[in-house]
């Protein structure tokens, strides 16, 4: 289930992942508007009804029904009016994008990807739709592995978001910058970092890993993920120590030294700066979503 219920003064949604971990979904009771906010996990929305009206960043969509809206984590977003019962929300944590090295590779482009409409795309949408539909289905029922088998319909969809974007950016992908070896040394890197980000390790270290000097690796690494090493590495960290704050037994400066930080200093500031808030109030509000 997603609990509506907006922190005006840190303009966050606070969303229940109670019923399975990391996965929420809604059709009944959906709000008809809700105030510009944001959150940290990803939201796809199946338009049902004429009338919805939404803004995603800077840009108003005006989706009509069997149109798909994509919201990836932290961007900010808001819902201008809908009507009740207009639409069916998919909310998942960012977890799963940044577990998986490929999707994680290729966010930087997923993202820019917000609406996808029945007219001009009608096999993919139809496709989405369907998957959509048995994701509510499962989520419903009261079959083995249900929370396995949501997620991965949840992989279905960003695979073929995933596809149909990348093929919109073929020029770029395929050109030397982003050639076909490029996507596989950052996807190398990518892996690797996941799997050591709670060790002290260096953007030498992983260039090395991919067979890169530290140079070359640190200008093709920014240029694809947007992003610097030390900034990937540390929202790496963060999601970690996201994880770590739901054990209440664990006190926040086990989770951050668990997570990789090398202080608790450190830890807040880029906590905060990531999120929006601090460790503390984090785990605080994670506790109010399960009474």
């Amino acid at each position: 289930m997603t609990i509506f219920c907006y922190d005006g003064f840190m303009d966050k949604e606070i969303i229940n992942y109670e019923y399975i971990h990391g996965v929420a979904f809604a059709k009944d009771n959906v709000p008809t508007n809700f105030p510009s906010h944001w959150h940290n996990s990803a939201e796809f929305t199946l338009i049902l009804k004429e009338g919805c009206e939404y803004k995603i960043g800077d840009e108003v969509f005006k989706p009509v029904p069997g149109d798909i809206l994509f919201v990836w984590p932290s961007e900010l977003h808001e819902i201008i009016k809908a009507p009740e019962g207009g639409y069916i929300l998919v909310q998942f944590s960012s977890s799963l994008v940044e577990s998986s090295t490929d999707i994680a590779t290729a966010i930087r482009f997923l993202c820019k990807c917000h609406h996808i409409t029945q007219e001009k795309e009608p096999v993919l949408t139809r496709k989405l739709s369907g998957l959509i539909n048995k994701f509510m289905e499962i989520y419903e029922s009261d079959q083995h592995f249900i929370e396995t088998r949501c997620k991965i319909i949840i992989y279905n969809m960003l695979v073929l978001i995933g596809e149909y974007i990348l093929e919109e950016h073929r020029e770029l992908i395929g050109n030397e910058q982003f050639s076909d070896a490029t996507w596989e040394y950052i996807r190398t890197a990518c892996s690797y970092i996941s799997e050591h980000s709670a060790d002290d390790i260096s953007q030498t270290d992983v260039a090395s890993v991919t067979g890169l000097s530290p140079f070359y690796f640190s200008k093709i690494f920014k240029e694809y993920t947007q992003m610097s090493f030390p900034q990937y590495l540390s929202n790496i960290r963060v999601q970690n120590a996201i994880n770590l704050l739901a054990d209440e037994k664990l006190s926040i400066t086990d989770c951050a030294f668990s997570a990789g930080f090398q202080s608790t200093t450190t830890f807040n500031k880029i906590f905060r700066e990531t999120t929006g808030w601090t460790p503390r109030e984090y785990r605080r509000l994670h506790s109010q979503t399960k009474m």
